[in-house]
């Protein structure tokens, strides 16, 4: 994910082709802006509108609109503000930050979350500050489980409704990037083989054979590198691109800030071979493995890497099928 601030044309308007995407992400957040108010019809969200909303963002002195890219695709937007206007409060604020609603549930609101996290890093600060509505309690399940603690409660300025105030402590460099490829071996009944991995950071969670990139290799060259030395499987190669996604954790005592590509490809259903993986496995924290269906994918109560992996399996399947 790249996050670079909002394009504007001299004349501080938004460039059309930018406009447009925006006007898509917004629309297809309709739940959000219902909760809002913040349009007067939120299944009618048009242009000219959303123009307006962040003109009138931008008009805040340090106020700054962000576009989170992935592979080039608008995926979200984050709002900040380098200092609320109450003189007392010191810290940098979130004003919005919106996936869009295609891509709920792929850990983008968390990456995006992650990169303004940064950017306030960066610049000296040592906590940011939001406000959720009271009316949200999905987003303040989200800002919760990513550290947020509650500050307070008040009202929000603009249209004066009910909200809760969170704050977290920014301790710490910014991660490490890191690049990985993971490979997604679906056997002839559809089900998918998995490690169970204990790390430092996150904990205990499911992931696909894979690691990191050698300075040297493509995505493609390391998924089925790591997947030969992880399971001793030399008969396969990496099919399609199944997803990319970013994610943080701990990786040899290091909080890096890891994107991963996840190729598939169809194999027979066995076990890992071979006299190194039992040192191999113990290296890299990897606990035990399994074949998943995709009913077990669904109702795993551990975490899966990538988390929408039974989703993204069932797309494939369709593509395949046609």
């Amino acid at each position: 994910m790249i996050l670079d601030p909002l394009p504007l044309t001299p004349d501080h308007d938004i460039p059309a082709p930018v406009l447009t995407e925006l006007t898509a992400l917004y629309a297809s957040n309709r739940d959000f802006h219902a909760l809002s108010g913040e349009f007067p019809d939120p299944d009618d969200i048009r242009p000219e509108q959303v123009a307006t909303v962040l003109a009138d963002e931008l008009a805040e002195p340090g106020a700054e609109v962000l576009l989170a890219r992935s592979e080039g695709r608008l995926v979200g937007i984050a709002v900040t503000l380098a200092r609320h206007p109450d003189p007392v409060d010191p810290d940098p604020w979130i004003g919005l930050l919106m996936v869009d609603g295609t891509d709920h549930r792929r850990g983008y609101g968390r990456q995006l979350a992650t990169l303004v996290e940064d950017r306030f890093r960066a610049a000296a600060h040592s906590a940011v500050r939001l406000a959720v509505l009271d009316n949200n309690p999905q987003a303040l399940a989200f800002w919760t489980a990513l550290g947020y603690e509650t500050l307070g409660y008040g009202r929000d300025r603009r249209l004066d409704r009910p909200c809760t105030v969170l704050r977290k402590e920014l301790t710490g460099p910014p991660r490490t990037p890191r690049r990985a490829a993971r490979m997604a071996v679906v056997d002839p009944q559809g089900a998918v083989f998995m490690f169970r991995y204990d790390n430092s950071e996150v904990g205990v969670h499911w992931a696909l054979p894979g690691g990191g990139l050698e300075a040297d290799e493509t995505p493609r060259e390391g998924a089925l590198r790591e997947l030969r030395e992880e399971t001793g499987w030399t008969d396969l190669e990496p099919g399609p691109l199944l997803c990319t996604w970013e994610h943080d954790f701990t990786h040899a005592g290091t909080p890096v800030h890891q994107h991963e590509h996840v190729y598939v490809t169809q194999g027979p259903h066995r076990e890992p071979t071979g006299a190194d993986l039992p040192a191999a496995h113990a290296a890299d924290g990897i606990l035990t493995w399994r074949w998943w269906t995709r009913a077990e994918l669904s109702a795993s109560p551990e975490p899966l890497w990538p988390p929408d992996l039974a989703q993204l399996l069932d797309e494939w399947d369709t593509k395949r099928d046609v």
